[in-house]
Order: structure tokens, then sequence, then C-alpha cells
């Protein structure tokens, strides 16, 4: 397979944290915002829920750009079964971060990489270990604004990582990106992922 220009990336996310992770990596790309339905269906389960959705945001992106190589994403937090969205307000965001206190929860991200011709799709699981919140910390959390668009009310890159014991897995997933499995899948449809890297040394 012929190497394709690194220029010819398209990240399907406005995510801010998937921008950065990418830009830290040394890829060139665009980045276009997804119109997906990210309802839950009835019954549906939290793996088939992030495939499904990175899935039809690289549909998307190909719509958009139909011959570039999209990279698409999709992050939850579960406990057990449920998913934990995005905090609806104040006082949904201090419910979040005290159901999580003191626990182990997971995070599933969903990464589809697709072309015109292929597509390829892996769901990464971290467990994230909290360490015990105080309701007063919950709410001077909320006060920064952070939390505030973050699945499962915290954000692992920012001034919720005070909060984190250990985790199990990728930290970039769980940030929203999984920099391991977005390469190798990269790889597979010919990008040559090292050309737009410099030597930062210099």
């Amino acid at each position: 397979m012929n190497d394709i220009c690194p220029r010819s990336i398209l990240l399907a996310s406005s995510s801010p944290r998937r921008v950065s992770l990418l830009q830290q990596i040394g890829l060139m790309f665009e980045t276009m915002s997804p119109d997906v339905d990210e309802s839950l269906a009835a019954d549906e389960l939290p793996v088939a829920y992030v495939e499904r959705l990175s899935k039809s945001k690289a549909a998307a992106g190909l719509t958009h750009r139909p011959t570039y190589v999209v990279i698409a994403a999709d992050t939850v937090v579960t406990l057990g079964d449920e998913v934990i969205g995005k905090p609806s307000d104040r006082a949904d965001g201090i419910e979040m971060l005290m159901r999580l206190s003191g626990t182990t929860h997971r995070v599933l991200t969903g990464v589809t990489v697709a072309s015109a011709a292929d597509s390829r799709t892996q769901v990464v699981a971290s467990d994230v270990s909290f360490r015990a919140v105080s309701e007063g910390e919950a709410y001077a959390y909320w006060r920064t604004k952070e939390p505030a668009d973050k699945a499962g009310g915290y954000g692992l890159q920012g001034i919720g990582s005070i909060f984190v014991e250990k985790i199990h897995g990728s930290p970039s997933a769980v940030i929203g990106l999984p920099m391991l499995e977005t390469e190798i899948m990269l790889k597979h449809f010919g990008i040559d992922t090292w050309s737009g890297r410099v030597d930062r040394t210099t």
C-alpha cells in the first residue's frame, strides 16, 4: 500500500483533548465536528455504544472528506453497565463526582480509523481508581468549570488528576483517544506517521 501524506488525516471531533493528543505525537491533520445522534439506545451496552458512535462519527467525517483517512472516537465513563455521561448542571456534576469517590470505575473509548475503502474499530477499556473526595472538594472542582463538558464529570488531563490514585490501562484513552491503538491503525492505512515528526532536541 502506498503511503498517504499525513495531511490527508481528518479528526472527526471538536474535542480539544483529542486535538492536543494528536498534536503531541506530531501528526498533521484537519478537524471537523461530526453531527451524529449520541443518544444511548435502549438496552445498549456501553461497549456497543462507544463502538457505534465512533463508527458513526467516522462515517460523518468521510462524508465531509471522502478521500481522507478519518479518525473518530467516543469516550464514556461507566459504573457497571451504567453509562455516566456529561453533567447536565452543577447538582449533577457534584453527584457524579461523589459517586466516583473512593471507587474504581471503567472508562471505555471506542476509536475508529476509516477510509472510503476500509474501516478499523477498537474499544479500549481502562480502570480508574479515585481516592475519597469530600463534598467541599466536589463543589470547589465544579467552580473551576473543568468538569462541565467531561464524561463522568472530571478531566484526567487537568485538575481532575488530583483525585486519581491509579489507572490500569491507557491514560490517553481516558483523556479521549488511545494513542497506541490509533498509531497502529493509521499504519494499517499506509500512513507514514513519522513523516510529520521533527527532531525536538534542536
